[in-house]
């Protein structure tokens, strides 16, 4: 059941029509992520932060389909307070660095299904950390126009060296000249996570809300639940 503050939230998730078509050709598709590169905003923070809507997907056994789930998790409370999930076909090919364009729009579809508002969305992947600095979260953050941040299990782009063994150390993952994420330790001695920018979110900030949404795993709390969620859905397919 839903908790007291997401029934007070009863906003729900207004979503503008997607601006492009999802089945283009792979060129074309560089091109629509180099142009919505540039409406990526790298600063914010979100205040009194209290729901995170952890996103992630996986793809049914004879990969037809995409199964994207999302939950949303209350910070204060420690409960989830609403999740989603929802099939839709895959209609791009596989294609390193335009995953976006094969699993966002089930992305964006399970977004839509929100009852209440969350503070943030964290994507279990790449955002800014990406060869044109549009990965998956900075993709679909753009598309819903939220706070939004990529928290990866590996790294895409870049290098660093390793965070402190402490939780909640950081390292800055660098590509070319710049920073384009953290490495954040989430637990003691354990391998550390990759976080970067999605949209409207400093990395400083989406640092932040990773760290606010860790419990006793490597991953935050919110993608580790939308990994089990759409996990489960794909051994019933």
């Amino acid at each position: 059941m839903p908790s007291n503050v997401a029934r007070d939230r009863n906003l729900s998730v207004k979503i503008a029509r997607c601006p492009h078509s999802w089945s283009v050709p792979p060129k074309q598709a560089v091109a629509i992520q180099r142009k919505l590169a540039g409406r990526v905003l790298k600063a914010g923070r979100v205040r009194k932060l209290r729901l995170v809507a952890g996103a992630d997907l996986a793809f049914t056994k004879d990969k037809s389909q995409c199964i994207a789930g999302v939950v949303v998790w209350d910070v204060r409370q420690r409960e989830v307070v609403e999740q989603h999930v929802v099939r839709r076909p895959v209609r791009f090919p596989y294609v390193p660095g335009l995953l976006s364009f094969r699993e966002a729009p089930a992305l964006v579809a399970a977004c839509r299904k929100l009852t209440c508002e969350p503070d943030a969305f964290m994507f279990d992947g790449q955002g800014y950390a990406h060869p044109r600095r549009f990965g998956l979260a900075c993709h679909v953050g753009v598309l819903i126009d939220r706070p939004s941040l990529g928290c990866a299990k590996s790294v895409l782009v870049g290098a660093c060296e390793p965070p402190d063994d402490a939780a909640g150390s950081v390292s800055p993952l660098l590509d070319g000249d710049g920073c384009v994420g953290m490495a954040v330790r989430t637990r003691d001695r354990v391998k550390p996570v990759y976080v970067s920018i999605g949209h409207r979110v400093s990395l400083t900030a989406a640092v932040e809300i990773t760290l606010s949404c860790c419990t006793r795993y490597r991953l935050p709390e919110p993608t580790r639940l939308a990994d089990h969620l759409v996990s489960v859905e794909r051994l019933g397919s």
